[in-house]
């Protein structure tokens, strides 16, 4: 993946600034870099003002740079404190001790008459609720006519999980240091941040080749050099087979919006296979995409003999039942890279563990939050949080999962995870988690790994309905692909201008 876009939780910062304070570089420097991050970004906010509330740790000191540095520089600023003065250690008692003003008790009054309120009470690696006079006093903050930054991340919120503890900041802007964090995209905690602006406080990027983080927020540049692009001497055959499995003649919709998606995003070929019934619904729906009658598991394993339908995907609208539990054996018997959605993962809620017998690491796994828990039982409940749930599961099933959401979450087996953010709410549509699942076995018809299919589907799917906008249902989006990958393609290669 791109460092550039890595995300860092609280224990992987930490190592990252006790790197570059190994290699030489003071903390109270980086300190000092990060406090005047901040004080640039409350300069920009007219007059008025401004209030500093610090706490004990190194977020407090942070503070106490970026009220020294506003002063500086003629603002109105005055600082508060949680804790004695006395009480600072390190790198933030320094910092306090350049700041030569009164230092005021942090309490609900500190919120009033401020233009700026700059919340560095509690950093990243907050573990507890804030309660007492912190909490009275975030209370304050969020019903000020104040515009409110908040210090690498709101006072209340986990940098790693998004999970907000109890009272925390609503700030209207956000200021991290080196690299974001994953609560920063993470709901609920995204909701709390505001625009998030990076701050390099020079910490040395090679860090990240020795703390190796695992999480990266999603887009081209973690994907664009793994997407399969047409080659001039190719050939359909050589653009991949994706095999789609209909629901019965009532339910035939999601498997063709699948299908259609498929042959969007470039596969080669694309079959719907299903019964006789089903395929006369397709049949007068369809004319790009083949058809072929598998109306059991027994006929379906008769398809996979043919070896160029190399990408299954089973689940949109399949139906719960026996019929969709066999079906979805011999797909995975057949160890096809394969998308299981939707039906299976209700098919399969009785005895999740059987279908973990079978999944492979040519697999990648769709579900919803509430599929996710009846596959995944108690596994949600057990991490607290979406992205450990969904490297969680990844390592249960020995497949990528795709965890929908606003803040989908791709993540693999080993533990490396993507977040995408780019998800418009129009995509709470019927159908569009159909239409995604058949972008994503396009790609693993052509050969993308389940990783990299999973995530840039992910992206394609939500710049789709992107360029739509409002009145969006789920048959506009495969229409809108190939414009994605217009952007795509030029981002890989340049305009032909």
């Amino acid at each position: 993946m791109n460092s550039e876009f890595a995300l860092l939780t609280t224990d992987e910062m930490a190592e990252c600034d006790r790197h570059a304070i190994k290699r030489g570089t003071p903390g109270i420097d980086l300190m000092e870099a990060a406090g005047r991050g901040v004080a640039e970004s409350a300069a920009a906010i007219g007059e008025g003002p401004v209030h500093v509330l610090c706490g004990p740790g190194n977020n407090g000191g942070d503070g106490f740079v970026a009220a020294r540095i506003l002063k500086e520089a003629g603002r109105d600023v005055r600082v508060f404190l949680l804790v004695d003065l006395k009480a600072l250690k390190g790198d933030a008692a320094i910092a306090a001790s350049t700041w030569k003003d009164p230092v005021r008790a942090v309490s609900p009054h500190a919120a009033q008459g401020a233009g700026v309120i700059i919340d560095a009470l509690f950093g990243a690696g907050l573990s507890r609720p804030i309660d007492g006079t912190a909490a009275e006093t975030i209370a304050a903050i969020n019903e000020a006519d104040a515009h409110v930054i908040a210090v690498d991340v709101p006072s209340g919120m986990d940098g790693t999980s998004g999970a907000v503890l109890g009272p925390t900041v609503e700030a209207d802007e956000t200021v991290t240091f080196f690299r974001a964090k994953p609560g920063h995209f993470l709901y609920p905690g995204r909701k709390y941040c505001g625009p998030i602006t990076v701050i390099d406080i020079g910490i040395p990027p090679d860090v990240l080749t020795i703390v190796r983080p695992r999480t990266a927020l999603n887009g081209p540049d973690v994907w664009l050099d793994h997407f399969p692009w047409p080659e001039e001497e190719g050939h359909k055959y050589g653009r991949g087979h994706a095999l789609i499995i209909s629901g019965d003649e009532l339910h035939t919709g999601a498997s063709r919006l699948a299908a259609m998606a498929a042959l969007r995003v470039g596969a080669g070929l694309v079959t719907l296979a299903g019964s006789r019934d089903a395929l006369r619904i397709h049949a007068a729906q369809v004319s790009d995409i083949m058809l072929e009658e598998a109306a059991d598991a027994g006929a379906l394993a008769e398809l996979l003999k043919d070896e160029r339908k190399n990408a299954v995907l089973i689940g949109p609208a399949a139906g719960i039942s026996t019929q969709t539990k066999s079906k979805s054996r011999t797909v995975l018997d057949a160890r096809r890279a394969t998308v299981l959605d939707a039906d299976v993962f209700s098919t399969y809620a009785d005895a999740p563990a059987e279908l973990f017998k079978f999944t492979h690491d040519g697999c990648v796994l769709t579900p919803h939050e509430g599929e996710f828990e009846r596959v995944f039982p108690g596994i949600y409940g057990q991490e607290g949080n979406r992205l450990g749930a969904a490297r969680a599961g990844a390592a249960a099933s020995r497949s990528v999962v795709l965890l929908k959401g606003p803040d989908t979450i791709v993540a693999a087996r080993d533990g490396h995870a993507v977040i995408n953010i780019n998800a418009p709410p129009t995509l709470a549509t019927a159908g569009s988690g159909d239409v995604l699942s058949g972008i994503i076995i396009g790609l693993l018809a052509q050969g993308m790994t389940p990783f990299y299919a999973a995530a840039a589907g992910a992206w394609i799917h939500g710049e789709a309905a992107n360029l739509f906008g409002l009145g969006l249902v789920a048959s506009d989006l495969p229409e809108l692909v190939p414009e994605v990958l217009e952007s795509i393609f030029e981002l890989a290669f340049g305009t032909s201008d």
